[in-house]
């Protein structure tokens, strides 16, 4: 019997942080990775050259989430705020090289702090991002660029969502509106679900059979501190703000985890969600035919049980055919997202692996992508080094990285690659 191919390495490895790495996110088109950091600091990394192009201290305290924004940076911290930063575009490429590949380095540069939003961090839960151009049929708002949800200011049980540029709040306290006989603390908080651990905004597609065009629906999926889920529908008129949660019904409520979820990812088309906890199992919820009539909740909620438990990250690739899961032990387990198989582990990190990353696909790579699921392999190949202008090879390659980030300051760079079956 053939023996199993040596575990694969990875490609790169990135030493711009000094602190435990739990944030990463990458760029639309793949030019930049963010990393984010306990102690606040924010790099970003040029894909091409691997160096950092800026390193600031966004925050007093811990990140939760950074991410870009057309002409901007987001970043969420613990110290209770969200920074709006202007995206420093003056990134030639022969400048990052010569500058080198330590964050520390003097001269790199800070973006500009646009403006700030004051939220509750008390949950760890990251904000969720809906730029106008999803969410247009949400809301009719000449001055809203995009949405964002966050934990309610005072009940971290609860959810709202503001308005960008603007800084408005549009939705308040959701899920207050919800059965009075739900367990209370004694002071009127509500303790069925615990905490929002994580959340996801987004709007359902519009019924192309219809034929009248129906309006976008505003939905938010929140997962919580008793292992649940919960996905909420806002049915009131547009553009009105409420308050108490007024105006959103849930759509249906799962509990699959018997540990709080630690991280919960959604897919690009937002067709699914993912779900980890410190348990030994992964959550997979059907975002389209979950509550739908003659759909038991059984079948479009399932529970998946793993071999290993404690696991902190989740993220989905864009085609939605596969996962990575970061483990407390620093591993990185990839998955087929339908059926939950094995495809293969990464191990680089010595300590928990708590964020992970896929690069953004390009249209090219679809049907490479189509491959993977059916093999279940992993290559990993070296990368070349890059001229100023990126190839379309380049580009390709750049859109198969999956990058890690550890409680041991580290980042790890991967190249995922399938074979046909043989």
């Amino acid at each position: 019997m053939a023996s199993l191919p040596p575990p694969p390495s990875p490609v790169h490895l990135l030493r711009s942080h000094f602190s435990p790495v739990n944030v990463l996110s990458f760029s639309n088109d793949n030019e930049r990775l963010y990393s984010g950091d306990t102690s606040g600091l924010v790099v970003i990394t040029s894909t091409r050259s691997l160096r950092a192009i800026a390193s600031w201290k966004a925050h007093s305290d811990g990140l939760l989430g950074v991410e870009e924004w057309d002409a901007h940076i987001i970043t969420h911290g613990r110290d209770n705020k969200i920074h709006v930063w202007a995206r420093i575009d003056e990134f030639p490429a022969a400048a990052s090289i010569r500058l080198g590949g330590s964050a520390s380095l003097p001269g790199l540069p800070t973006p500009n702090l646009r403006y700030s939003l004051d939220v509750n961090a008390l949950n760890y839960c990251r904000f969720s991002l809906l730029p106008l151009l999803q969410a247009e049929h949400a809301i009719q708002n000449t001055d809203t660029e995009a949405l964002i949800a966050v934990p309610n200011l005072v009940e971290s049980s609860l959810a709202d969502v503001w308005t960008l540029p603007a800084c408005q709040r549009l939705h308040a306290a959701i899920g207050k509106q919800e059965s009075s006989d739900t367990e209370s603390d004694g002071r009127g908080n509500r303790q069925a679900e615990g905490i929002i651990m994580s959340m996801h905004l987004f709007t359902t597609l519009p019924d192309t059979a219809s034929s009248s065009s129906s309006p976008r629906e505003l939905r938010l999926l929140c997962a919580y501190e008793n292992g649940g889920v919960i996905l909420r529908r806002y049915t009131g008129p547009e553009n009105k703000k409420t308050i108490e949660g007024i105006g959103w019904q849930v759509a249906w409520s799962s509990t699959l985890h018997v540990e709080s979820v630690m991280a919960m990812a959604v897919s690009r088309a937002c067709t699914f969600a993912l779900t980890v906890s410190a348990d030994h199992l992964v959550g997979r919820y059907d975002l389209i035919s979950a509550g739908l009539p003659g759909v038991s909740l059984e079948d479009a909620c399932k529970v998946y049980r793993t071999k290993k438990p404690g696991n902190a990250a989740i993220a989905i690739r864009d085609d939605g055919k596969v996962c990575a899961i970061g483990g407390w032990d620093g591993k990185v387990r990839l998955y087929s997202t339908k059926t939950m198989k094995p495809l293969g582990t990464l191990e680089y990190h010595k300590q928990s692996c708590q964020a992970v990353a896929f690069a953004r696909s390009t249209p090219s790579m679809e049907k490479e992508h189509d491959s993977t699921v059916q093999s279940g392999l992993l290559e990993v190949t070296d990368d070349e080094e890059s001229d100023d202008e990126m190839s379309e090879e380049e580009m390709r390659k750049r859109g198969l990285w999956l990058v890690a980030g550890g409680k041991d300051s580290r980042l790890s760079v991967w190249t995922l690659m399938s074979f046909d079956k043989r």
